[in-house]
Parts: structure tokens; sequence; C-alpha cells
């Protein structure tokens, strides 16, 4: 199988450019460009109380995998001005970042080369290796933190031997969050290769916790300390620190190349789904680059889905805090589906074990059924959107974007206990929901004071993409039933049918009374309807409206979300350069910085933003027009070989996408969209 491309190697960054992203979907942590001073670590449902909005949101989590150097008698720390950035490398095949650097004081001369990951196969794991080679004979310490600076919060517990006696490794932390939230377990062990050493390790203080390998070094070998730590949220172990001890211990017990084999050995069944786009290798980056970013911030072992960022933060970032929102489920749940079926279903698992909040969160607003939160708290599922929560009071649709990710998966998995156990409780409550929320007119059924994907100020009456939303929903929701044996709400299927779908000059628009002038009217969110909810309008209705959003496309494109669909859009029409050129303006030119990180706005067009990514709403847009949208493929519950409907038409340059492992059922397929023919879904 030919491996991805890889990001171009790069030094030490512009100033405000996002550290280096390496994540496995349980830990993510931000690197430096200099790997060994303390980045950021988030931990899937560890959060805290924010500082300001006091709502529940990501805490920080203690650095596991800091280090430093002594030669010559000098720390590395203490001399920053000393250390030449050498480079840094990331290599997507197997999750590993590596950095260069080079220390030197008086004439003594030491060159480092930094490798870190994060264990996909044991995924509470964070490895590093730290090796080093020296100019000449000197004398060489080394040292692991685990650091704990400027993090919110207060250590409970600490230790560096089991309670009772017994080694397990070379020591243990549990790290409280602000507020009370949640703690985190962290447990850590080192090993030096290379050379003789007894190592010391140092009690909690104000900096962590530090294991120092002291040695005398000679000139021209290499030495390796390597670095294996254990991060543990209490959302997965009520002892979180004992358990992260455990497995920090057998981690080291089962060695850093094992470790080391088994993820790249995950990786490398994951890359089997690679998506390719022949013809175009500057495209094949990025969509190597996507695909890494997305795979690598989900996990079968995550407790609380994850947020729109993935495992990522940085310090200057100030919104969103964590939360899990409906980017998820409406952009990277369709393709996890037939990427990565099993991670899929650990993202959905998050939203079941929140029903009973949006249970609540219905009863809260005299609804039945389910609504799902706006800004979902990692770790209890509930509404945390931050006061007044203006977003929070219309922004409807979240609940039928939770409720058509299940619908899809049912579509993809074709598994009956999933619908069962599973699908059914969402489709059915969320279909209450829509029951108890749309008001009876003349006109049909209405969803008033709500809002589509624009956020504005004021709420409108029948945003179209909610309508649209809804009226899928509840058709799931009767096909489910039918299927199972059970009795549908005969309400459902009337409210299906009589929902009003706003229109204007044979065009669908965004809401009643839409106004191109209005507030963020540029959004084209009438699009959705095509593509991906793949509703079927005449045809002339469609071309129409493809038309009129596109050719006011240029007003929206470097917004976040929608910019990423415009090339799936504009193929829609037929229009292979325009699908080139709204692809180019709404994916590539976010795709920039530090080893292609989607970020959330276009720098170009909202230099007040500040860089925020991988963002999943632009990089899971894209990658579900790879998937769906070029190649016309709706996934439903009739055989998948007849998904495809329709030419292809790629953006210019581009002459088919191809695909060797997507899974559906529970078998392998094989996709290819060749340009100008039907798309070829076949067994593989």
């Amino acid at each position: 199988m030919e491996g991805p491309i890889n990001p171009p190697d790069v030094g030490a960054g512009a100033p405000g450019e996002l550290p280096a992203y390496v994540s496995n979907g349980v830990i993510g942590l931000r690197v430096r460009p200099n790997a060994m001073v303390a980045g950021m670590t988030l931990v899937t449902g560890f959060t805290g109380e924010h500082p300001v909005r006091q709502i529940e949101a990501a805490a920080v989590a203690p650095y596991p995998l800091a280090a430093d150097l002594r030669l010559a008698g000098v720390w590395m720390s203490d001399l920053p001005e000393a250390v030449t950035l050498l480079g840094q490398s990331y290599d997507f095949s197997g999750g590993e970042l590596t950095t260069r650097l080079r220390f030197g004081v008086g004439e003594v001369r030491a060159d480092i080369e930094v490798l870190t990951f994060l264990s996909r196969s044991e995924p509470t794991i964070a490895c590093q290796q730290l090796s080093v080679t020296v100019s000449q004979d000197c004398d060489l310490a080394l040292r692991a933190i685990v650091d704990t600076r400027g993090i919110a919060g207060r250590a409970l517990k600490s230790g560096g031997r089991a309670p009772g006696g017994g080694d397990i490794g070379d020591g243990r932390l549990l790290w409280e969050s602000a507020g009370g939230l949640s703690v985190v377990g962290v447990a850590y062990a080192t090993q030096l290769i290379g050379g003789q050493s007894e190592p010391e390790t140092s009690p909690l203080d104000g900096a962590g916790l530090r294991t120092e390998h002291a040695l005398s070094a000679l000139g021209g070998v290499t030495y390796r300390l390597r670095q294996v730590a254990s991060l543990i949220p209490s959302a997965m172990h009520r002892q979180p620190d004992l358990e992260a001890a455990r497995l920090a211990f057998w981690a080291k017990s089962l060695g850093f190349d094992e470790l080391r084999r088994r993820n790249r050995a995950c990786w490398t069944e994951m890359w089997k789904s690679r998506i390719r786009i022949v013809g175009d290798e500057r495209w094949q980056a990025m969509a190597d680059a996507a695909f890494y970013y997305l795979m690598s911030s989900v996990h079968v072992g995550s407790s609380a889905s994850t947020s729109i960022f993935g495992l990522a933060t940085w310090h200057d970032y100030h919104y969103y805090y964590g939360h899990v929102m409906w980017d998820i489920e409406t952009f990277c749940i369709p393709p996890l589906a037939v990427l990565q079926p099993p991670v899929a279903a650990g993202l959905l698992d998050y939203r079941l074990r929140s029903l009973p909040g949006a249970a609540s969160n219905a009863r809260l607003r005299g609804r039945h059924g389910l609504q799902f939160p706006w800004e979902s708290a990692p770790r209890s599922g509930e509404e945390a959107t931050p006061l007044p929560a203006t977003a929070a009071w219309h922004e409807d649709h979240v609940s039928l974007d939770v409720a058509l990710a299940f619908a899809t998966y049912a579509n993809v998995r074709g598994n009956e206990r999933f619908l069962r156990e599973r699908a059914w409780p969402v489709l059915s409550g969320v279909a209450e929901w829509v029951q108890s929320r749309v008001t009876r007119t003349s006109r049909g059924y209405e969803i008033r004071e709500s809002m589509g994907i624009a956020e504005r100020e004021t709420p409108v009456d029948n945003p179209i993409f909610t309508n649209l939303s809804a009226r899928k929903v509840l058709s799931a929701a009767i096909r489910v039933a039918s299927t199972l044996g059970f009795a549908a709400d005969p309400a459902w299927a009337e409210i299906a049918a009589r929902l009003v779908i706003p229109e204007a000059g044979g065009v669908l628009v965004s809401h009643d009374g839409f106004r191109p002038e209005e507030d963020k009217g540029e959004t084209p969110d009438p699009l959705m309807g095509i593509f991906p909810l793949d509703v079927p309008f005449p045809a002339d209705i469609e071309q129409a409206t493809l038309r009129a959003w596109l050719g006011r496309a240029g007003d929206y494109v470097g917004a976040p979300m929608l910019s990423a669909l415009l090339g799936a859009w504009a193929a829609r029409t037929g229009d292979r350069k325009a699908a080139r050129h709204w692809l180019e303006e709404g994916y590539a030119k976010f795709c920039v910085g530090r080893f292609a990180q989607t970020l959330e706005y276009r720098k170009d067009k909202f230099p007040e933003q500040t860089p925020a990514g991988p963002f999943f709403a632009n990089l899971g847009g894209f990658l579900m027009s790879l998937i769906y949208g070029f190649p016309r493929i709706a996934p439903s519950d009739a055989p998948p070989e007849t998904w495809p409907s329709g030419d292809v038409v790629l953006p210019q340059g581009w002459d088919a996408i191809e695909v060797d492992q997507l899974w559906i059922g529970e078998a392998a397929w094989r996709l290819r969209a060749t340009h100008g023919r039907p798309a070829e879904l076949v067994r593989a």
C-alpha cells in the first residue's frame, strides 16, 4: 500500500503559529518546536470549571513528556539562548513527531533528537525517546518531567512506590481540576539506554515530578532516555492514579520498541482506507493530512466523543471550551462510519450515555422526547453554553444532527441490533421532540423562532436546514419502526409530509422572509439539502438553487463549516473549473501553517480571528465530499451497489477518487469514482 504524503519539515515557526498537534483520541498534546519544553495536554473526559465563564470545560492536564538536559554542569532550561532548533518533522504513516535540537555549552555540544508519539494500541500511553550525542567526553544528565506548572487545579496525591511497597515505575500523581469537577491520574516510568545511571526521583514540588539520570558520557556515543506515561481521567476509572500506575509500569515492561511497533501497526491498518486523489499530488497531500488529523483525534477508548478541535487547544484560544457540538455528528460521523466504524460507534455512544441529559433538557423547555444540548459538556453531557447562552435558546437543529448521525451509521452498518438498541431510542426520542416542537398552521407544520446554521442575533421561522433535517429524522424513525416491527406515531408521517420548506421564485432560501442583505445572508445553508442531506428536489429547483447560492459564495467563503463543501456543490452544476475554484477557496486556503493543520477561519479573510485547528467541521466536510459528495453516493437501507447516482464530476485536474477499504455492513468495499462515469462501489 502506498503511504501518505507527509507535510514538509518545519523550523522554529512563525509568531502566532500553532504548535504541532499529537493525539490518539484519548490524550492530546500540543508539542512545542522545542519538544522538551512542556506544551499542553488534554485528556478525554477530564473537565474543570472555567475560571471566568464558570461552566464545565475541558481542563488542562499535567504535561507528561517534558524533559531537560544538563551538559557540562549547565541545564538547558537555564540557558535557552544556547538551544538551536534544527527542525521538526511529522510522519503521518505512524503518528510520530521528530524534533531535532542542538545545545552547546562552551566547547561541548549535544545533538538531540526527540521522538514523540501517543499509542493507538494502548490509548492511555504517551511515549517519548530523547536521543543525545555529545561532541566530546563530559558529564551529562537527562531529566524526565511530569510538568504541572501554569495549569489550574491541584495535586491530591503523589507517590513513587505502590501503596504497601513495591516498584511501580518512577512516580504517580492524582490531579484535580479547577472546581473539583474531575480528576486525572498520571504515572510515568523511564529507562536509560546506552549508559549506566542510578536514577534519582524527586518528590512532587511546584514544578511537578522529575526523574534524573546522570552519567559520564563519551563523545560520539548516543544515549537514549525513554519516557512512557499513562494518563487516565476519572471518567474512565474511579482510582485513576492507581490504574495509571498499573498501565505505565506495564508499558515500561512491554518496552518502548514494542509500543512503537504496535502503534505503527495500528496506523498501517487505518491507512488501508486512505482516500486517493488520482491525478493531483498537491490535493492528495491535503487529503492525507485531513485523514490523519481526524483519525488521530478519535478512538474507541474515548469517554467523551471529541470536540470540534479534537483534543487540541492553545493558550490564546478562548471559546468552545472543549464542548461536543453538532459539527462532529454532521461532518465527522459520515466519513468515520465507513473508514473506522468502531470509532464512529464510540462517538455515538457518548450521545447514548447523555440521553438522560437530553431528556431533561427537553423537559426544561416544556417539550417531549430528546433535545440534545447546543454545547455538550464532555463529562456530564449537559448544556454548557456560556451565559447568556443565546445560541442554546434557538439552535434546535443539534438534536436533528445527532439523530441523523445514528441513521447514517445504521444505513452503513445494516445491523439490526444497532437499530434496536441504539438508533431507535435516539430517533424515536428526537421524533417525539419534533412533534412537540412544531406548530400546526394553515401552511402545514412550522418550526418557529428557531435558528439554522447561521447564528444570527434574532431567531427566524422555518430555517431550511432545520426543517429539512426534521423531515429526514421523522422519515428515518418511521422506517426503523417498520423494520423493527414497532408502531410509529401516525403524526410523524403527517408532519414530515407537510413541514414548510421555504422557497422564493423557484430557489430554496434560508428561512421565511429571507432577505439577501440580512445579517449572514450569504450563508449557503439551503445547499445542505442537496448535499449532505441528499433531499430529492426537482432538477430545475436544484440547479437554480445551486446557481443562486454559488453566485454569492464569494461573500461567504473563508467562514468555517460550509466553505469546505463549496467544491462538491459546484460539481453538482457540472462545472469542473468552478469545482476546482471553490475547493481552492473553500478548503485549500484554510490548510496552512505548521504541518497542514486545517484552521477554523481563513487567515486572509478573518485576520482578527485567533488561529485554531485542526477544525473538524472543515476537514470533516472535505473528507465527506471526497467519499460521498463528488462520487454522488447517498447511503440508504438499499443495497450499497445502488448508492451511487449520476455521473461523477470531479474538480479540474482530478482523474478519479479511489478508496480500497470502506466498511459497509460487515464487509470491505472498494470505491472508484472516475470523472464522467457513475461511481463504482463493489465488494473488496
